[in-house]
């Protein structure tokens, strides 16, 4: 187990260095294939050695080899965060042929953060390819996140898919432009996955979050409450908690 964990690792991070290509590219409309990756600020090629996931960073000191340009220390931390999501994948739900799909899943959520944080968007390219995934895969093999000894099933998919899409519609129209379409696919999307249970708490894990950073913008930075703080990256912290820990919760709310 301590080798596959290890083999999942690195697996996490070399689509980790994938991932870095996404979420510079995908808002622009670029391709992600090609060209191949290169220094933003002097546009040289990245040879493969400059390249490895982690280690190339620390052994070029965090800059270009070539104009010597600080590399963001975001890099390596996409690469690292979603090396750690696929091996908490493997340590919560065990070896099988859920872990791609659930990898896939954990992928999307951090490439949905990063673009979000920078643009403003959630790009369709994304959610909307999602939703059919989801409902084939929880149809499949995906376990109900508050039921592991159990399918989602193609019935819990869809209920989930209508809850996540029409409820971001209503919250859409109620908050006139507060919400964004981005947001309602996203969370349609979540619903395929995971069922309308994990809807209604990614929702309220994602609120809940993004009130207490609203309030430290507010208090600490001075920001104004009409300061626009895009709610993806909350959403998608909220969906990766009931992921991994919905049936946790539900089993501490039920016992109160």
């Amino acid at each position: 187990m301590t080798i596959l964990f290890f083999i999942v690792f690195l697996l996490g991070s070399l689509i980790g260095s994938f991932l870095n290509v996404c979420i510079h590219r995908l808002p622009r409309n670029l391709s992600v294939i090609f060209p191949s990756s290169r220094c933003p600020s002097c546009n040289i090629p990245i040879k493969t050695y400059d390249n490895i996931p982690l280690l190339s960073y620390l052994l070029l000191g965090g800059r270009c080899r070539y104009c010597k340009t600080r590399i963001s220390l975001r890099y390596p931390l996409v690469e690292a965060l979603n090396a750690l999501m696929y091996v908490l994948v493997l340590w919560r739900f065990g070896f099988g042929w859920h872990m791609p799909v659930l990898f896939a899943f954990c992928s999307a959520m951090i490439v949905i953060t990063f673009i979000d944080l920078d643009f403003q968007i959630i790009p369709d390219t994304i959610t909307l390819p999602g939703i059919p995934v989801g409902l084939i895969t929880a149809s499949l093999v995906l376990q109900d996140p508050f039921d592991r000894s159990s399918i989602l099933g193609l019935g819990g998919a869809i209920i989930g898919l209508f809850t996540g899409g029409v409820l971001f519609y209503v919250i859409a129209v109620l908050s006139k432009g507060g919400m964004g379409g981005g947001d309602i696919k996203m969370m349609a999307m979540v619903g395929s996955f995971m069922g309308w249970k994990s809807v209604l708490l990614t929702t309220f894990a994602g609120s809940l979050l993004g009130s207490c950073v609203g309030i430290f913008l507010m208090v600490v930075k001075g920001k104004g409450r009409k300061t626009k703080v895009p709610f993806g990256p909350f959403l998608a912290a909220g969906a990766l908690i009931s992921l991994f820990y919905g049936q946790e919760i539900l089993s501490l709310y039920l016992r109160r």
